[in-house]
C-alpha cells in the first residue's frame, strides 16, 4: 500500500486521509476552488486543483480526477460516499487505468444501484422485500393502477437514487400527478435518470441498515444493525446501534439476509443492506449502498474495527481475520448540519464564525469545519459527526446530551438544538420513535437556542496562510497578520437562532430564503393564490425548499422561471 488519491471533500475527506496515513499511505487530496484552505487540503501529503466550485465541474470530473491520479503518481482511489461512489463507470475507469478502485466491483454497484434491479436480486435471494414492482413506471395512469392495487398510502421512488430524494408518498388520487412529476424532475437532477418506481407505503416503519464486510475471497461478515429512523425529509438526523427495534432472534435474521442480499451480486469491500422494519418487527428490503455510509462511526465504536482501513485492505487483497464481531455497549451518532430547525430544517449556508467541539471518554467527533470555514451552498451541509459511546442505550444517551450541550456553534444555524430536544423526548427514550416521529411528533417549540459565545474583540497576531498553486499543485505559504474576521471587519457577537419561524414578507414580497435554484414555478403572473400556497421550488444545499405565498391574493409581479438562481432575499414574487 503506497499511494491513494482521496476523491472527495468534507469530512469524509478527512476521515480517509487519517486512516490512510496511519497505514503510512501517501496521501492525496483534490479540491475546488471554494475548497482551496478545507482542512482535508491541509491534513493531506499533496493537494492538488481539481475545478470550479460546482460539483459537476470538480468532485464529478472524472477526467480530471484520473488526470490528477496519473500526475500525483497515485496507486489506488477512495472515493468516500456521495459524488463517484455508486458510479459504476467511474469505477470502470479507475481500474482499467490501472488503479486499486478501493469499493465493490462495477458489477455489483450496477445491480444494487438501480433499485429495481437490487429488488429483484433480493428476492432472488430468498429476501423479503416490500409489496411493490420491478419496472419503472412511466406515466401517472400506470401508477394510478398500482395504487389501486396495493391500497393508499403508496411511495413513488428513483430508481437509481437514495436519500429521500427522488421519493415522493401519496396518500389520495389527487396527489398522484404532482407526486409523479416531482419524483421524475428530482431523480433527473440528482442522478441522472427520471426512472421511478412504485411501493406500498408503510405506516411508522423503523428504518434498521445492516453493515456488511466482504473480502475479495468471498468471506462476509456482518458487523451489526443500525437504526436510521430519526429523519426529517426522508434524510437521517440520528443513527444508533444497536437497535431498539430488534431482539437477538430479529437481529440475526436480519443480518442473514444482509449476507444472502450481497452475495446475490458478487460482492466485496464495505456495504449497508437497508431495510424497513414493520410494527410487527418483520423486516423488509429497501436498498443497498454499495459504498461506506455517514453512519459507519457508530458500528466503529461498539465493534473497534476501523471499516475505512478494511476497505483499503481488502482492495488490495486481504483476507479478513475475523468470522464474527461481538458488538460492545451501544453509539448514537447525531449529524450537525448547517440547517435552522425552526424554519423546518432550511438550509443555513454561510460562514462559521464559532467552533468548539465536544471531548470527553466516548465522545468522537468528525467534522471538517474550522472557525472561519464557509459552508457553500453547491455542496451538502452536513458539518459534522458527533459520535457518543456508552455501555448501555441510557449511558450513551446521557453523554450525547452532555456533548451536544458543548458543541458550540456560531455563524449559521445548526441541527443541534433539534437533537436536544430528541435525547430527551419520551418517545426517543423509550425506543418507540419511526422514520416520521420527527415530523409528526416533535415540538422543537421548546429547543434551547444553540450558544452563541462571545468573541475576542482585542487584535493579536494570528498565523495565516496563503496558497500557492504551481502546475496544478497546491502549497501553502505562512505570515502573520492581525487577527480579524475573513471579511477584515471587526469581530462581533453572533446572533442566536430565532424561534420565530419564517419571516413574513412585508407588502406581500416574496422573497428566496436563501442562494440556490429554481427548479418548478407553481403559479403564473395574474394568478390567484392563497396564503401558504407554494409559489416554486428552490433547491440548494441538496434540498428542495417550498417557497410559499405570504397571503392570499393574485401574483401581479413573477420574477423568476425554471432553472433561474437566485440569491438570498432575491424578489422572487409580489402577491397583492
Amino acid at each position: 500500500m503506497n499511494s491513494i488519491l482521496i476523491a472527495n471533500r468534507g469530512e469524509i475527506a478527512v476521515r480517509v486521509i487519517r486512516t490512510a496515513r496511519e497505514l503510512g499511505m501517501r496521501t492525496i487530496a483534490i479540491y475546488s476552488e471554494l475548497d482551496r484552505d478545507a482542512r482535508h487540503v491541509r491534513l493531506a501529503d499533496e493537494a492538488w486543483f481539481v475545478g470550479p466550485a460546482p460539483a459537476a465541474e470538480s468532485y464529478l470530473n472524472q477526467d480530471r480526477i484520473l488526470e490528477i491520479a496519473r500526475e500525483s503518481g497515485a496507486e489506488s482511489i477512495h472515493p468516500g460516499y456521495g459524488f463517484l461512489s455508486e458510479n459504476a463507470g467511474f469505477a470502470r475507469k479507475v481500474t482499467d487505468a490501472g488503479l486499486i478502485w478501493i469499493g465493490p466491483p462495477p458489477e455489483a454497484i450496477e445491480a444494487m444501484g438501480d433499485k429495481i434491479t437490487s429488488r429483484r436480486n433480493a428476492e432472488r435471494a430468498g429476501v423479503p422485500t416490500v409489496p411493490g414492482i420491478t419496472e419503472p413506471v412511466t406515466t401517472v395512469d400506470e401508477v394510478a393502477k398500482l395504487a389501486h392495487e396495493f391500497g393508499f398510502p403508496v411511495a413513488i421512488k428513483a430508481a437509481h437514487g437514495g436519500g429521500g430524494k427522488g421519493l415522493r408518498v401519496v396518500r389520495s388520487i389527487g396527489e398522484l400527478e404532482e407526486a409523479f412529476e416531482g419524483a421524475r424532475r428530482e431523480a433527473d437532477a440528482y442522478f441522472g435518470n427520471p426512472e421511478v418506481y412504485v411501493e406500498k407505503y408503510l405506516e411508522q416503519p423503523r428504518h434498521v441498515e445492516a453493515q456488511i464486510l466482504f473480502d475479495t475471497h468471498g468471506k462476509g461478515v456482518f458487523l451489526g444493525e443500525r437504526d436510521c429512523s430519526v429523519q426529517r425529509r426522508h434524510q437521517k438526523l440520528v443513527e444508533e446501534t444497536p437497535s431498539p427495534a430488534l431482539n437477538a432472534k430479529q437481529r440475526r435474521a436480519l443480518g442473514k439476509a444482509a449476507l444472502a442480499a450481497a452475495r446475490s451480486c458478487g460482492y466485496a469491500n464495505a456495504g449497508t443492506v437497508e431495510f424497513l422494519v414493520d410494527r410487527n418487527g418483520d423486516f423488509y428490503f429497501l436498498e443497498m449502498n454499495t459504498r461506506l455510509q455517514v453512519e459507519h462511526t457508530v458500528t466503529e465504536m461498539v465493534t473497534g474495527v476501523d471499516l475505512v482501513e478494511w476497505q483499503i485492505r481488502v482492495a488490495y487483497g486481504e483476507k479478513l481475520p475475523f468470522d464474527e464481531i461481538e458488538p460492545r455497549g451501544h453509539a448514537i451518532e447525531f449529524r450537525i448540519n448547517a440547517e435552522d430547525p425552526y424554519q423546518n430544517f432550511l438550509p443555513t449556508p454561510g460562514q462559521v464564525v464559532e467552533w468548539q467541539e465536544p471531548a470527553g471518554f466516548g465522545v468522537r467527533v468528525d467534522s471538517w469545519i474550522t472557525p472561519g470555514t464557509t459552508v457553500s451552498q453547491y455542496y451538502d451541509n452536513l458539518m459534522a459527526k458527533l459520535v457518543v459511546w456508552g455501555p448501555t442505550r441510557e449511558a450513551a444517551i446521557a453523554r450525547g446530551r452532555r456533548a451536544l450541550q458543548e458543541f458550540q456553534v456560531a455563524g449559521v444555524s445548526t441541527t443541534i438544538p433539534a437533537h436536544l430536544v430528541v435525547v430527551d423526548h419520551p418517545d426517543f427514550v423509550a425506543g418507540t420513535h419511526h422514520t416520521k416521529w420527527m415530523e409528526e411528533a416533535v415540538d422543537l417549540g421548546e429547543a434551547p437556542p444553540q450558544a452563541a459565545p462571545a468573541l475576542p474583540e482585542d487584535e493579536a497576531l494570528v498565523k495565516r496562510e496563503i496558497t500557492v498553486e504551481v502546475g496544478g499543485r497546491r502549497f501553502e505559504v505562512a505570515y502573520w497578520a492581525p487577527e480579524a474576521t475573513p471579511t477584515g471587519q471587526p469581530r462581533r457577537k453572533p446572533p442566536k437562532l430565532s424561534r420565530t419561524g419564517a419571516p413574513k414578507a412585508s407588502d406581500g414580497v416574496v422573497t428566496a430564503p436563501m442562494q440556490g435554484t429554481i427548479v418548478k414555478v407553481h403559479v403564473k403572473a395574474g394568478q390567484k393564490v392563497e396564503e401558504g400556497e407554494p409559489i416554486c421550488v428552490l433547491e440548494a444545499m441538496k434540498m428542495e425548499n417550498e417557497v410559499k405565498a405570504p397571503a392570499s391574493g393574485e401574483v401581479v409581479d413573477l420574477r423568476v422561471e425554471p432553472g433561474d438562481t437566485v440569491s438570498s432575499g432575491q424578489v422572487i414574487a409580489i402577491v397583492k
